[in-house]
Protein backbone atom coordinates (compact mmCIF):
# COMPACT_ATOMS: atom_id res chain seq x y z
CA UNK A 1 0.00 0.00 0.00
CA UNK A 2 2.90 2.37 0.60
CA UNK A 3 3.69 2.15 -3.12
CA UNK A 4 0.26 3.55 -3.86
CA UNK A 5 0.76 6.46 -1.47
CA UNK A 6 4.15 7.20 -3.02
CA UNK A 7 2.66 7.06 -6.52
CA UNK A 8 -0.19 9.38 -5.51
CA UNK A 9 2.35 11.82 -4.08
CA UNK A 10 4.37 11.56 -7.30
CA UNK A 11 1.28 12.30 -9.37
CA UNK A 12 0.48 15.36 -7.26
CA UNK A 13 4.06 16.59 -7.61
CA UNK A 14 3.85 16.06 -11.38
CA UNK A 15 0.63 18.10 -11.49
CA UNK A 16 2.31 20.93 -9.58
CA UNK A 17 5.31 20.79 -11.95
CA UNK A 18 3.05 20.83 -15.02
CA UNK A 19 1.13 23.82 -13.63
CA UNK A 20 4.42 25.60 -12.92
CA UNK A 21 5.61 24.98 -16.48
CA UNK A 22 2.56 26.73 -17.86
CA UNK A 23 1.72 26.98 -21.54
CA UNK A 24 5.35 27.55 -22.54
CA UNK A 25 6.40 24.14 -21.21
CA UNK A 26 3.86 21.98 -23.04
CA UNK A 27 6.49 19.63 -24.46
CA UNK A 28 8.19 19.17 -21.11
CA UNK A 29 4.81 18.66 -19.47
CA UNK A 30 4.02 15.88 -21.94
CA UNK A 31 7.31 14.16 -21.05
CA UNK A 32 6.47 14.47 -17.35
CA UNK A 33 3.02 12.95 -17.98
CA UNK A 34 4.52 10.05 -19.97
CA UNK A 35 7.09 9.36 -17.24
CA UNK A 36 4.47 9.38 -14.48
CA UNK A 37 2.04 7.21 -16.48
CA UNK A 38 4.86 4.73 -17.10
CA UNK A 39 5.61 4.66 -13.37
CA UNK A 40 1.94 4.08 -12.60
CA UNK A 41 1.77 1.28 -15.18
CA UNK A 42 4.75 -0.51 -13.68
CA UNK A 43 3.31 -0.17 -10.20
CA UNK A 44 -0.08 -1.46 -11.38
CA UNK A 45 1.55 -4.56 -12.89
CA UNK A 46 3.03 -5.34 -9.50
CA UNK A 47 -0.35 -5.03 -7.81
CA UNK A 48 -2.12 -7.09 -10.46
CA UNK A 49 0.36 -10.00 -10.51
CA UNK A 50 -1.19 -11.78 -7.47
CA UNK A 51 -4.62 -11.42 -9.10
CA UNK A 52 -3.35 -12.98 -12.33
CA UNK A 53 -1.71 -15.80 -10.36
CA UNK A 54 -4.97 -16.46 -8.52
CA UNK A 55 -6.96 -16.52 -11.76
CA UNK A 56 -4.47 -18.99 -13.22
CA UNK A 57 -4.81 -21.18 -10.13
CA UNK A 58 -8.60 -21.13 -10.45
CA UNK A 59 -8.27 -22.01 -14.13
CA UNK A 60 -6.09 -25.01 -13.28
CA UNK A 61 -8.59 -26.22 -10.69
CA UNK A 62 -11.56 -25.78 -13.01
CA UNK A 63 -9.82 -27.21 -16.06
CA UNK A 64 -10.20 -24.08 -18.20
CA UNK A 65 -7.84 -24.00 -21.16
CA UNK A 66 -4.83 -21.80 -20.35
CA UNK A 67 -4.86 -20.38 -23.89
CA UNK A 68 -8.39 -19.07 -23.39
CA UNK A 69 -7.41 -17.54 -20.07
CA UNK A 70 -4.45 -15.88 -21.76
CA UNK A 71 -6.79 -14.30 -24.31
CA UNK A 72 -8.90 -12.75 -21.56
CA UNK A 73 -5.87 -11.39 -19.72
CA UNK A 74 -4.34 -9.99 -22.92
CA UNK A 75 -7.63 -8.34 -23.85
CA UNK A 76 -7.83 -6.69 -20.43
CA UNK A 77 -4.25 -5.46 -20.77
CA UNK A 78 -4.82 -4.08 -24.26
CA UNK A 79 -7.96 -2.34 -23.06
CA UNK A 80 -6.19 -0.67 -20.14
CA UNK A 81 -3.15 0.37 -22.17
CA UNK A 82 -5.28 1.62 -25.04
CA UNK A 83 -7.47 3.65 -22.72
CA UNK A 84 -4.49 5.25 -20.97
CA UNK A 85 -2.75 6.09 -24.25
CA UNK A 86 -6.01 7.43 -25.65
CA UNK A 87 -6.47 9.72 -22.64
CA UNK A 88 -2.94 11.06 -23.10
CA UNK A 89 -3.68 11.75 -26.77
CA UNK A 90 -6.90 13.53 -25.86
CA UNK A 91 -5.15 15.61 -23.17
CA UNK A 92 -2.60 16.80 -25.70
CA UNK A 93 -5.33 17.95 -28.06
CA UNK A 94 -5.20 14.96 -30.41
CA UNK A 95 -8.80 13.77 -30.13
CA UNK A 96 -8.69 12.12 -33.54
CA UNK A 97 -5.64 10.09 -32.59
CA UNK A 98 -7.33 9.15 -29.32
CA UNK A 99 -10.39 7.83 -31.15
CA UNK A 100 -8.21 6.02 -33.67
CA UNK A 101 -6.33 4.33 -30.84
CA UNK A 102 -9.60 3.23 -29.23
CA UNK A 103 -10.69 1.79 -32.57
CA UNK A 104 -7.39 -0.06 -32.92
CA UNK A 105 -7.67 -1.43 -29.37
CA UNK A 106 -11.17 -2.73 -30.08
CA UNK A 107 -10.01 -4.35 -33.34
CA UNK A 108 -7.07 -6.06 -31.63
CA UNK A 109 -9.32 -7.34 -28.83
CA UNK A 110 -11.81 -8.71 -31.36
CA UNK A 111 -8.99 -10.46 -33.21
CA UNK A 112 -7.68 -11.91 -29.96
CA UNK A 113 -11.19 -13.08 -29.08
CA UNK A 114 -11.53 -15.36 -32.09
CA UNK A 115 -10.41 -18.48 -30.16
CA UNK A 116 -13.00 -17.70 -27.48
CA UNK A 117 -15.73 -17.27 -30.09
CA UNK A 118 -14.71 -20.53 -31.80
CA UNK A 119 -14.83 -22.36 -28.46
CA UNK A 120 -18.26 -20.88 -27.75
CA UNK A 121 -19.57 -22.09 -31.13
CA UNK A 122 -18.18 -25.58 -30.38
CA UNK A 123 -19.96 -25.60 -27.02
CA UNK A 124 -23.22 -24.47 -28.60
CA UNK A 125 -22.92 -27.13 -31.29
CA UNK A 126 -22.38 -29.72 -28.57
CA UNK A 127 -25.40 -28.56 -26.61
CA UNK A 128 -27.68 -28.27 -29.63
CA UNK A 129 -26.47 -31.59 -30.97
CA UNK A 130 -27.57 -33.29 -27.76
CA UNK A 131 -31.12 -31.89 -27.84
Amino acid sequence: MSGFVQAAAGVLLAVILILALGKEGKQTALLVVLAVVSMIGLLAVGYLQPVVDYIRRLAEISGVDQQLLGVVLKAAGISLIGEMASLICADTGNATLAKGLKLLSAAVILRLSLPLMERLVELLEGILGEV
